[in-house]
């Protein structure tokens, strides 16, 4: 059946549609990973927006219960050269086009890929319409629909995704993927603001023998303390980080109380509430092979990246150093605070998907809890 994808500029882009009919908007964004696509539609960092692959093959390997990073898929669409007619993965237990579909979230093949992503490198992210079925017949209804849709920077998409009520997380990794770690009951205490959490960052605490907590991000400062956490984690999530301003609060009310580690949304948490400014990118970085420089000991991490948004480079970090750059372009990607006890990284060192080079902060983040447990 007919699928269409219009962009706010009056750019459109045909294909076949498959999962659920229909129209949708969101911000049109790419992803360069090669594989992990079930990762990247349940990731609630996606939310509002309408994701293209790069890899041209997708769908192969199918879908299975094990490997989604929340319990629903996020994406507004879901865009690839060519969905594979063929499922073939003994852990696979449906197709893509079924899921999608049962998820009411539109997918869009035969799509001249390349030719979108390289329109998006020269313009910029913007706003799209996708359409499967009859609303695809109307081009221009579409690109007016898309211009008519919120742009994402001002937008805080987090109280869309975060949790309704705190809950605790004991489930580990499974044993054929990492080393086998047995659930410690009575590991220290961490308590992780759920801003779009993906489960495998809850997994490799829980590997690491912490008990974890997670909590709605409207959850103020004072009542985390209560619980008297032996650190506090800032996860993931959607839209602007500089529109969650409770978030930011809490987190400054933190400070200097409790070892604090951010990842991604959380890494810009952490900057504004130090004091810094971030900045919408002109297509961000999401993909599994993004180098990253280390600045403390030099070496070069391949990591798995998925944001639109910066820390702006000369903005006042409140006395924290810039630990890791991005090697394309030099943007900051980690961040330390030795007085406050605070850190954080743009990308994703719990690899889902993505390569290992970074799980050595999950280890770094144990000792720095450890030593504020001790007694």
């Amino acid at each position: 059946m007919q699928a269409l994808i219009a962009l706010e500029d009056g750019r459109t882009f045909t294909g076949t549609g498959f999962g659920a009919s229909g129209v949708q908007t969101g911000e049109l964004v790419f992803n360069t990973s090669m594989t992990g696509y079930q990762e990247i539609l349940t990731d609630p960092s996606y939310h509002k927006q309408i994701v293209t692959l790069t890899v041209p093959h997708v769908g192969n390997t199918g879908i299975n219960p094990q490997d989604v990073e929340s319990d629903r898929v996020w994406v507004a669409g879901f865009v690839v050269r060519a969905l594979s007619p063929t499922v073939s993965n003994w852990r696979s237990q449906r197709d893509l086009d079924g899921y999608l579909r049962e998820q009411g979230v539109i997918g869009m093949s035969d799509v001249a890929t390349r030719a979108l992503v390289r329109h998006i490198r020269e313009k910029g992210v913007m706003r799209a319409a996708i359409a499967h079925g009859d609303e695809a017949r109307d081009p221009a209804a579409l690109v007016a629909l898309a211009r008519q849709s919120p742009d994402m920077s001002g937008w805080n998409l987090v109280d869309e995704v975060t949790c309704a009520e705190p809950y605790h997380w004991t489930e580990k990794s499974d044993p054929a993927w990492y080393m086998d770690h047995p659930y410690d009951p009575h590991g220290a205490l961490i308590v992780a603001y759920d801003t779009g959490i993906k489960r495998n960052i809850l997994r490799m605490m829980t590997d690491r023998g912490l008990r974890v907590t997670v909590v709605p991000a409207s959850t103020p400062a004072d009542e985390v303390l209560s619980l008297n956490p032996a650190g506090v984690f800032l996860s993931n999530g959607p839209g602007d980080p500089a529109a969650v301003t409770g978030m930011i609060d809490n987190t400054r009310a933190l400070l200097g109380k409790v070892p604090i580690f951010g990842i991604c949304l959380g890494h810009q948490i952490l900057a504004l509430a130090l004091g810094g400014k971030t900045e919408k990118m002109r297509f961000g970085h999401r993909g599994g092979n993004q180098p990253v420089k280390n600045l403390l000991t030099g070496v070069i991490e391949i990591s798995s990246h998925n944001h639109g948004f910066a820390v702006t480079p000369d903005s006042d970090l409140g006395g924290a150093e810039v630990t890791h750059i991005n090697l394309n372009d030099n943007t900051i990607e980690g961040l330390r605070h030795v007085e406050l006890g605070a850190f954080s990284v743009q990308y994703h060192p719990e690899a889902a998907p993505g390569p290992h080079d970074s799980l050595y902060l999950f280890d770094e983040f144990i000792g720095r809890v450890g030593a504020h447990a001790a007694p």
